[in-house]
């Protein structure tokens, strides 16, 4: 049992103080990556609301992942920008726990989108003849609203067991927000039991949706590699190149955060910033790069938006 049991009311946040000759840069360098975060998924959920041609499943559940992208990074990032340039970096109990429910949850539906994405292209490409049956828009809104029940129903279950007891002083936490790891180990409770099996159920839910992708891809690869045409191959490949992009960058800072060993070391604040902040940004870039039905959604609003203007 811990000693120093006090019931607190607020969090320390450290964050970026301990790097107090970097802050006013960092500040410039996070602001404008997310201003691009939030232009580049603002714009691919409203090209993909304006443009008939994109009233698909496949951009149904990629308006649906940039929405959930959008929600993710406001839970954390505009309280870390404040936090950059204030003296003081608290957050109370309240808040915090709040925080921390919407960005597991977030985070959580984030993965199970993207392994429906990967769904959607199994079908499109292995059940070509039954797709438009199997996926409807329909069935590809109650999947959507099932990621999120999922996730936020995983997320109220991790909340539940963090906060389930009261605090230990100190109240300082070694972050730049409401990380669940760093929330855990300053439990008065058993401390190291409550983060072993929290980081057990992110871990779970962020393996078994990433290995869920990676059976797809194996039978849309087995699929393809039968196609006769090279040009049917490469087309086929076309249409997952950007989700498998995004995977891969995802699920890959996503594994160094929950799956680095507490004996390893290393700045927790450091290790997070790929997985919040470029991951988020990296995204929509390619999603919209990389799609030649976005790029052309996206001339024929310029056009439209010019012809007004003449």
């Amino acid at each position: 049992m811990k000693i120093n049991q006090t019931i607190l009311k607020e969090f320390i946040l450290v964050g970026f103080s301990v790097y107090p000759h970097v802050e006013t840069f960092l500040f410039v360098v996070f602001f404008c990556l997310y201003f691009l975060t939030l232009s580049g998924n603002l714009a691919i959920i409203s090209l993909t609301w304006v443009d008939r041609c994109l009233h698909t499943p496949m951009y149904l559940f990629l308006s649906a992942l940039s929405f959930s992208e959008t929600c993710y990074t406001l839970t954390i990032i505009p309280k870390m920008l404040v936090d950059l340039l204030a003296k003081k970096r608290s957050i109370s109990v309240i808040g915090c726990g709040l925080q921390m429910y919407f960005f597991l949850g977030l985070g959580g539906t984030h993965c199970i989108i993207l392994t429906l994405m990967g769904y959607d292209r199994f079908l499109a490409i292995c059940n070509p003849l039954r797709y438009p049956l199997l996926m409807t828009h329909m069935i590809c809104r109650k999947l959507v609203a099932s990621a999120w029940t999922a996730g936020f129903f995983i997320s109220a279950t991790e909340i539940a067991l963090i906060f389930r007891g009261s605090f230990c002083s100190p109240n300082l936490v070694k972050h730049f927000f409401c990380h669940m790891r760093a929330i855990a180990r300053l439990s008065c409770l058993d401390s190291e039991f409550t983060e072993f099996i929290v980081t057990v159920i992110s871990v779970s839910g962020l393996m078994g949706t990433f290995l869920l992708i990676i059976l797809t891809y194996v039978f849309i690869l087995s699929t393809v590699l039968r196609i006769p045409s090279a040009e049917g191959k490469q087309k086929a490949f076309s249409t997952c190149a950007s989700h498998l992009t995004v995977v891969f960058i995802h699920f890959g800072f996503a594994s160094i955060v929950y799956l680095k060993p507490e004996a390893s070391g290393g700045d927790d604040t450091l290790i997070a910033v790929p997985y919040t902040v470029i991951t988020p940004f990296l995204s929509p870039l390619i999603f919209s790069l990389r799609n030649k039905d976005m790029k052309n959604a996206f001339r024929k609003v310029l056009g439209k938006t010019s012809s007004l203007y003449k």
